[in-house]
């Protein structure tokens, strides 16, 4: 038994889906959430720039004395985590291996979509991870910039028209591909759900990062004895680097609780 907490951290609210899953799933553990809300979107920054902004989350979030670390966060994970795994001691997860696990056991055709940021499309990250567990799948991959800051200013909800235009535009050659999978790259994009099905139509199957992730660390707590088992429910505290209101307003929301008396903005640049 581990009562230590989980640390997990994004640029922004798109973590919070990885969060949720963790939540669902282990509802004993505590969870610390870090949302880099002062410096969201990562996906257009160069991998210098990111490694630097990835070690000041982990060196805040390791205050904590946590016991493992999920990066919620697709351009982290495929930038900066081999990076994180090696400079820490304590288990550090990302998003891309328990996707590309998911995605080779759904795909029926051997043709998997990939959406993300511009970081982690240039990265091939997923592409690789997909490609050594199962050669030959065909990747059709497309970077979506605009889909963070919408998410960002809460335009993520079905009937939302600049939503739904800009997500089938980026989609319309992913979906020509004839794929049967899609991977939602980014944490972000699952706040996006229902226009992405609804775009994709009822035959693809759209895999969710942060949904895949949350049960990849669950067993690798339990395989490694780190889980808590005490009776009741976790406690939950979330941190941003720029305004508390906007990020508790679309957090609560989003969680369907209200964390606005859980939320701390902390000087992410001090560590």
């Amino acid at each position: 038994m581990d009562a230590r907490p989980i640390g997990v951290f994004d640029s922004g609210l798109g973590g919070l889906t990885a969060l949720r899953e963790l939540a669902r799933l282990m509802p004993e553990e505590d969870l610390i959430y870090f949302g880099d809300t002062g410096r969201v979107p990562y996906g257009g920054r160069s991998k210098d720039i990111l490694v630097k902004y990835a070690r000041q989350d982990v060196a805040f979030l390791r205050t904590f004395d946590p016991k493992a670390i999920v990066i919620a966060c697709g351009t982290v994970s495929t930038t900066a985590l081999d990076v994180l795994q090696a400079e820490n001691d304590i288990p550090i997860f990302g998003v891309v291996e328990s996707a590309a696990h998911a995605a080779v056991q759904i795909t029926q055709n051997g043709r998997v979509g990939l959406i993300g940021t511009r970081a982690s499309i240039r990265s091939g990250a997923y592409e690789r991870a997909l490609n050594a567990l199962r050669p030959g799948t065909d990747v059709t991959a497309r970077a979506c910039p605009l889909l963070v800051p919408l998410v960002e200013n809460g335009r993520f909800q079905p009937g939302d028209i600049v939503a739904e235009t800009v997500v089938c535009e980026y989609l319309a050659p992913i979906k020509a591909a004839g794929v049967d999978t899609l991977i939602l790259g980014c944490t972000h994009y699952p706040l996006m759900k229902p226009i992405f099905g609804a775009c994709m139509g009822p035959g693809v199957t759209l895999v969710d990062v942060g949904e895949q992730c949350a049960r990849w660390v669950k067993k690798q707590l339990e395989w490694n004895g780190l889980r808590n088992e005490r009776p009741g429910a976790g406690r939950h505290r979330y941190y941003v680097s720029d305004s508390t209101e906007d990020f508790s307003a679309l957090a609560s929301v989003f969680l369907g609780e209200d964390v606005a008396g859980e939320v701390e903005q902390i000087d992410i640049t001090a560590y």
